[in-house]
């Protein structure tokens, strides 16, 4: 016959149960867990999506829509680079297929316009050990004064993996806004993101939260103009619709002033006057010294918000606002300001 010393027995039975405490909190819902006392475990197990369920998205870099983008981009920094003191004239100024092309008129500022465009090339780091940086463009000069910058095939390859790298970074930002435990975010391939978030009750909105671009840029305001009137964009404006009203456009300078990376905080309010909800927002250090300069310089001019391509707001400047906060009103609900805000914060 076996025999156990009390002591023994004593200890396994106490060992059996501190398990049993340990591993209580996932018999329950998590909101009686969160009523129990402090004194007692409320850890629970996350469950993988096999288990629990939850959200399973695969997303994949848009090549076409960021190319389109960045060469607009590109174009502007062309034409301010001929516009620099002593001029450079040129003609036919355009994007064409995967490049921007234009021609020098002056065969004698050839070598000039040639320096001016390769400061463009924008060298990129690969960041890998000891391996050499690339360009984003590859620069092409003719004989008869035609320049071209068009995308190099390994400053594409370097642009699309840092846009990956820098949307996991994104993604898990937004993710932990929401407050989702353990989500698995990771690279497929060259320009594909997996995300897994196990027991999200809600996997629309996560959906809602990482699709959306949240592009923020602030520019100045030239002119508007309503739906029934034709007024094509000036060279250095862009034409773009109010949120509020479809009928109402506006003709806006065409390098954003700030950008959403000059926010530093995004936050959920309610307006004092008319108790709407509201997105509160501080600006970053430089970026609310450039705001300050701005709105001093430009007293009684509109400043656009742009979100996603449309004017949502367009407040004049009536003083030099060197505070460096402001506020996004809109037609928010409590739900759409509080997601803007997210957006907003996780970039």
């Amino acid at each position: 016959m076996l025999y156990f010393a009390r002591w023994k027995i004593i200890a396994i039975l106490l060992v059996v149960l501190a398990g049993f405490v340990a591993v209580l909190p996932n018999f329950f819902s998590k909101e009686t867990v969160d009523r129990w006392p402090s004194w007692m475990p409320h850890a629970q197990l996350t469950l993988g999506l096999d288990l629990q369920g939850g959200a399973y998205l695969l997303y994949e870099v848009d090549k076409t829509d960021y190319i389109e983008k960045r060469l607009r981009t590109l174009l502007s920094d062309v034409r301010k680079a001929m516009l620099e003191a002593p001029r450079i004239g040129y003609t036919g100024l355009a994007i064409q297929g995967n490049g921007v092309q234009l021609r020098i008129r002056d065969a004698e500022q050839y070598s000039l316009a040639q320096t001016r465009l390769e400061a463009l090339l924008n060298p990129l780091s690969t960041n890998l050990l000891g391996g050499a940086g690339v360009n984003e463009f590859d620069l092409t000069v003719g004989a008869d004064g035609l320049m071209r910058l068009q995308y190099s095939d390994a400053g594409l390859e370097q642009r699309v993996r840092g846009i990956v790298s820098q949307s996991i970074e994104v993604i898990g930002r937004r993710i932990d806004e929401l407050g989702t435990s353990e989500p698995s975010i990771q690279r497929q391939g060259s320009d594909r993101i997996l995300v897994e978030a196990p027991g999200l009750d809600d996997p629309e909105r996560l959906k809602d939260i990482v699709g959306q671009t949240a592009q923020l840029t602030f520019h100045l305001v030239e002119s508007q103009f309503s739906g029934a009137e034709t007024q094509p964009p000036q060279p250095g404006t862009i034409v773009v619709p109010s949120a509020e009203n479809p009928n109402i456009s506006y003709v806006l300078q065409d390098s954003p002033l700030l950008t959403g990376e000059d926010l530093s905080d995004a936050q959920t309010a309610f307006d004092q006057r008319t108790n709407e909800p509201v997105v509160n927002f501080r600006l970053s250090g430089s970026g609310a010294q450039k705001f300050g300069q701005v709105t001093t310089e430009n007293v009684g001019r509109l400043f656009a918000i742009v979100l996603d391509d449309e004017v949502i707001s367009a407040p004049q400047i009536r003083e030099p606002i060197i505070g460096g906060s402001g506020q996004i009103s809109g037609s928010f609900t409590v739900q759409s300001a509080n997601d803007l805000a997210i957006l907003l914060r996780a970039g």
